[in-house]
């Protein structure tokens, strides 16, 4: 190798100790990358064994040559690489360095392989000599970078076809969803419509047929004044139709409070409120407040905010262990006039897991209630620090309302 540097006598190993001069040409043909060096024409003045076998030249065939006539005339595709474009040569010709890794250089066969290469100017007492080429064979790991891509862009066709399909099969699942809503919705219909008929058949009926016994009985005890033990039987045949009467009324009031219908959902949502505070005797504050012009609605949004609150209500008495409980009933101002609920205890509250849990269908049913009329029910719980329950319902502005 040594005398292949000396050959064309490059200038930075002109100066060099002959000691020298052999432990750089050990340190060329000891990498495993090709290493040739070029003067200002662009000509090879040394090579080592590595780039003159990637190359499939002889040493001494290269030494001499113009390296871009010789290895770099020619672009990937078959087009004519000028030597004025050559980055190898730019080194010397501008003083620009280069690192090039998507560019081919050709064999002594024809044949082209996709190199790495470096250039790098060598300078002389500050004058620009020649240039130092460092060429790699990166033909594997191009070939593994296109088998990468290859996969990459298949999976990102795969990628593309499932989330097609996802997309497909969320917007039948969506339209199932909605399809279920609109069914459980038409259900809820159709059982408030049966509550309210069976309400009306008992009070109509049995009301009516308790009050006719209640007066038959009260008749009839008048004209036993003189058989105490029978006058006695039929003062208690009079409490026991009292009681029934009483339980009738519960019935149809829990099938359908005719306050609802009668006074509005308002009235109902304050009445409401106010039986679960007598009857479970908890400590509460009760803040209810309608601002002025707001018409109560009717028909199904009625009705479903009454169950909404009723079923809020109902959990605090089941499951809470409350003492003290805060409800505000609150009804803003138009022009956007909106419903706003809020239930809060100081019980052993809940975890979130439980709350969210598929079989919680009291919390099921409340979310879809409210969704189904454009509301939103919120649930703030954790064990041990209570439970807010919050509900927030739009309101028409006049039609459905009265």
């Amino acid at each position: 190798m040594s005398a292949v540097l000396a050959h064309r006598n490059p200038a930075p190993f002109a100066a060099a100790s002959p000691a020298w001069r052999d432990r750089l040409s050990l340190l060329l043909e000891s990498t495993g990358d090709g290493v040739f060096g070029i003067d200002l024409a662009g000509c090879a003045t040394f090579v080592n064994r590595a780039a003159a076998q990637m190359l499939g030249h002889e040493v001494d065939a290269v030494i001499g040559r113009n390296m871009h006539a010789l290895i770099h005339h020619t672009h990937a595709g078959g087009a004519h690489y000028p030597e004025a474009d050559c980055p190898i040569f730019n080194a010397f010709r501008r003083g620009l360095p280069c690192r090039i890794d998507d560019e081919v250089l050709w064999r002594a066969d024809g044949s082209a392989f996709a190199a790495e290469y470096s250039s790098y100017p060598v300078i002389e007492a500050g004058v620009v000599v020649g240039a130092v080429v460092t060429i790699k064979d990166i033909t594997d790991r191009k070939r593994a970078e296109e088998a990468l891509l290859g996969a990459k862009r298949e999976l990102e066709r795969s990628n593309d076809a499932l989330e097609q399909r996802v997309a497909a099969r969320t917007v039948q699942l969506s339209r199932a969803l909605d399809q279920l809503r609109e069914l459980a919705a038409h259900l809820e219909t159709v059982r408030e419509s049966e509550r309210t008929r069976i309400a009306r058949e008992i009070h109509d009926e049995l009301g009516s047929l308790l009050v006719a016994l209640k007066m038959d009985v009260g008749w009839l005890g008048k004209r036993l004044d003189d058989r105490p033990e029978l006058h006695c039987k039929c003062q208690g045949m009079g409490r026991m139709i009292d009681a029934a009467v009483d339980n009738v009324g519960r019935i149809i009031t829990d099938l359908r409070p005719s306050i609802l219908d009668h006074q509005g959902l308002w009235a109902a949502l304050e009445w409401q409120a106010q039986e679960f505070v007598e009857a479970t005797e908890l400590e509460a504050d009760l803040h209810v407040h309608v601002a002025a012009g707001v018409a109560a609605p009717d028909g199904g949004l009625s009705i479903a905010v009454f169950r909404i609150f009723q079923e809020m209500l109902s959990n605090v008495a089941r499951h809470a262990r409350a003492r003290h409980v805060a409800i505000r009933i609150v009804v803003d101002d138009p022009p956007e006039p909106m419903l706003y609920i809020d239930v809060r205890d100081d019980g052993i509250g809940a975890a979130a897991d439980a709350l969210a849990a598929p079989r919680s269908y009291g919390v099921l049913g409340m979310r879809e209630r409210a969704a189904h009329f454009g509301g939103r029910l919120s649930i703030d719980s954790a064990p041990g620090a209570g439970t807010r329950v919050r509900l927030a319902m739009p309101l028409p502005h006049g039609e459905g309302a009265r």
